[in-house]
């Protein structure tokens, strides 16, 4: 079935890359195959693809090096390939941005499924706000300062935060007023490594309202829609 959609295939295997730029051609998509990591900088100046298929092993910069450095300047879905399949590899990809991780040898439908999947889950997401450059985010009384990672009321009264709930409440003011299902949520906060810990959204948004003051039995910061997730339901003033 045509698509409109253009994939990028970044991989040094000769065969590899013919092999998965015919099996894409031949489901819909547009294909461009590349080598390394110069041509993908050439070929994105030309037009930005719906994804990209980065191998990590690769001559010149890496693809963890290159995922770094396209997380800085867009939000293009990556899914990373390589012919090492260890856990450290695959978490390491994660966290320099990668939204899926698949190792060789896959079969080219295993990574027609993961492309599918990927791009559904990226643009089921709404619009992020663009907090992550701001020096400070306010909403609803409260300052968080994205540099100390902490909480400051109008009172001036500093409010620690752990890690996750930082992270949690970051996401949440990156999509105000939208609502967010647990899967989005957990997509944002750790990619795929989350998807079986459903419920640990659960503890953390109800420890995200007990640092806000949100009474957990009428909540209105971080408000929950029976049947779909959770919504940040104030205003929220991104600072310099």
């Amino acid at each position: 079935m045509e698509t409109s959609d253009r994939i990028l295939v970044v991989d040094d295997d000769l065969e590899i890359r013919n092999l998965l730029g015919e099996y894409l051609r031949k489901n819909g998509y547009h294909a461009t195959l590349v080598a390394d990591g110069k041509a993908m900088w050439e070929a994105l100046a030309r037009g930005a693809p719906d994804l990209i298929v980065l191998d990590l092993m690769l001559p010149g910069d890496d693809g963890l090096t290159l995922c770094r450095k396209l997380r800085a300047e867009a939000e293009t879905p990556v899914i990373m390939l390589t012919a090492r399949g260890e856990e450290t590899d695959r978490i390491v990809g994660l966290e320099m941005g990668a939204d899926d991780y698949l190792a060789k040898p896959f079969s080219p439908r295993e990574l027609l499924a993961r492309i599918k999947s990927v791009l559904r889950r990226a643009r089921s997401l709404p619009r992020n706000l663009r907090a992550d450059d701001a020096r400070a985010i306010a909403f609803a009384g409260w300052r968080l300062d994205t540099v100390a990672r902490h909480l400051i009321s109008n009172e001036g009264v500093i409010t620690a935060l752990s890690g996750a709930e930082f992270q949690l409440l970051k996401i949440f003011l990156s999509h105000p007023n939208h609502v967010l299902t647990r899967d989005q949520l957990m997509l944002l906060s750790k990619g795929r490594e989350a998807e079986a810990l459903d419920r640990t959204i659960d503890i953390q948004v109800s420890r995200l309202r007990h640092r806000l003051g949100d009474d957990p039995a009428d909540p209105q910061i971080i408000k929950t829609v029976r049947g779909e997730g959770y919504v940040l339901a104030v205003k929220v003033e991104v600072q310099a």
